[in-house]
């Protein structure tokens, strides 16, 4: 039997007769149920059954893993002579991955389409969902539901630019038909003011004709006195 020396809040460290060393029991290899406090199970000064179970090099000391849980504390008997249960454990630390840092997703484990309900994901035989029942779906993700808003949003927009573009055509429809009705009314007062002139030009055409004729004849007749 060896004594406890000094408990700890994640075990207690075993004097080793025979040398200055000290062994550690994890609070993990105290018992066979959950301990979470190390002095509800040993104090110091108490005397108990170990098994050395580890070896560790770190900084050129070597630290010692001891457990109580693989030896019966009332005999002395070791529950664990092949390391079987200890191995087991080493393979658990090791494979364990702590997940919790990954985000929880749900996805459609078939892809397929059940007949009864309409949804993805499973078979109508093993649909729940009752003739004329809620359907039910799977909850989409944050990216999805923040991919739909930017759609969404985009759609919004798309349709402001569209009214403001037709907003805009309809404008300058309404100009080009101001423009159009300006023209048609300066067209008839232009051609009135070239109708004038043309009347203008007409008549003075007629008072030199005449002027020249009148002239033809005074001098006519005074050929006539003259002879």
């Amino acid at each position: 039997m060896r004594r406890v020396v000094t408990v700890t809040e994640y075990g207690a460290f075993i004097k080793i007769p025979g040398c200055r060393k000290q062994g550690l029991v994890h609070r993990t290899h105290m018992s066979s149920c959950r301990v979470d406090k190390p002095s509800e199970i040993v104090d110091v000064g108490d005397k108990v059954w170990v098994k050395l179970i580890g070896r560790e090099m770190k900084n050129d000391k070597v630290k010692l893993s001891l457990s109580m849980k693989v030896v019966n504390q009332g005999t002395g008997k070791d529950l664990d002579p092949n390391n079987i249960v200890t191995d087991q454990e080493e393979r658990r630390k090791r494979t364990f991955k702590d997940y919790t840092g990954q985000k929880i997703t749900l996805e459609a484990v078939l892809n397929t389409t059940c007949k009864k309900c309409g949804c993805r994901g499973h078979f109508a035989k093993d649909c729940f969902m009752q003739p004329g029942g809620t359907k039910y779906s799977l909850i989409p993700e944050e990216e999805e539901e923040e991919e739909e808003e930017a759609a969404a949003k985009a759609e919004v927009k798309g349709e402001e630019k569209s009214v403001h573009t037709e907003k805009s055509s309809r404008k300058r429809k309404k100009e080009k038909k101001k423009k159009k009705k300006l023209k048609s009314k300066k067209e008839p007062s232009s051609s009135s003011s070239d109708s004038d002139s043309s009347e203008g030009q007409t008549a003075s055409k007629k008072a030199r004709h005449l002027a020249r004729e009148s002239k033809r004849k005074m001098k006519k007749h005074r050929k006539k006195h003259q002879a």
